[in-house]
């Protein structure tokens, strides 16, 4: 694939490059087409660079490229046609547009009314540490395992972690959205000191956010191997729970050392998450 402008830095201070931002969506494209393929896209474009002008982009146009696929999905102003990839022409097609962020949908392109993965992002107020965005999300894990449900973590890459919960097919949005709100508030009323579920700004002060509501028709979370937009060049990068002891800040990945950890695993972080096929518990 034609690069224009490879030597363009991209993340100033970091001193990444275009092509350094090539190379790494080349060599993590096995493990993010697994997360973004097959599934509506929102993507943040930053032509300027990480530092400059950025734009989200989730409607197809032809100029990004001939593997960047549209799927006709209706939205409130009626049929609009949104974006898609499914192999590594596609991907690299977005990265020579400037694409820096990958947000999928909860659902893919063959079933788009159909939700088959939850994303509760759990984001610090004002004067929260680390320590207990972590103690938030392991408290999370517990509660969904209390539902019946297993899940998944993800370092975000920007302030938080996010947690992440497989279903198979068959809620409705709705019935998505309506469980994860539920959640979310139920851990906000048993211990509305550390959490609150609710993005008044004005409540959030030294609490953790449960964000809930990118389960909803359209929203979206970013991907797990996909860069940040961010100073210092941060990956959002999925990890195993036992591993979360041991890592010091949501930001923990750089290009370089994400790009390091992708080449050096032997099993996947989520293992067994694609397979994972969990129904939403009655009543929720």
């Amino acid at each position: 694939m034609r690069l224009t402008s490879p030597d363009r830095v991209v993340f100033k201070g970091a001193g990444c490059t275009k092509r350094d931002v090539a190379e790494y969506y080349r060599a993590v494209a096995d493990r993010l087409l697994v997360e973004i393929g097959g599934r509506p896209l929102s993507l943040l474009r930053c032509p300027d660079g990480a530092t400059g002008d950025c734009f989200f982009q989730k409607h197809h146009a032809d100029s990004l490229g001939a593997h960047v696929h549209a799927i006709e999905l209706e939205q409130k102003s009626g049929p609009a046609q949104y974006l898609y990839i499914d192999d590594v022409d596609g991907l690299l097609e977005l990265v020579q547009m400037n694409t820096l962020e990958f947000h999928p949908w909860g659902a893919r392109v063959a079933a788009p009314e159909c939700p088959d993965r939850l994303v509760f992002d759990l984001d610090p107020g004002p004067g929260l540490g680390w320590p207990e965005i972590v103690a938030a999300a392991r408290a999370m894990r517990r509660e969904l395992q209390r539902a019946g449900l297993e899940s998944f973590v993800r370092l975000s890459g920007g302030k938080g972690l996010h947690v992440v919960v497989p279903i198979a097919p068959g809620p409705s949005w709705d019935e998505a959205r309506g469980f994860c709100e539920a959640m979310a508030r139920k851990m906000a009323e048993a211990d509305p000191e550390r959490y609150v579920a609710t993005m008044a700004k004005a409540k959030r002060g030294g609490k953790v956010f449960i964000d809930w509501l990118r389960n909803a028709r359209g929203q979206t979370s970013v991907a797990s191997w996909s860069l940040r937009a961010r100073k210092g060049a941060p990956v959002a990068v999925p990890i195993r729970w036992r591993e979360l002891g041991g890592i010091e800040r949501p930001d923990a990945f750089d290009l370089g050392r994400a790009k390091q950890r992708a080449a050096r695993l032997r099993t996947e972080p989520w293992e067994g998450f694609a397979a994972m096929k969990q129904t939403l518990p009655a009543g929720d």
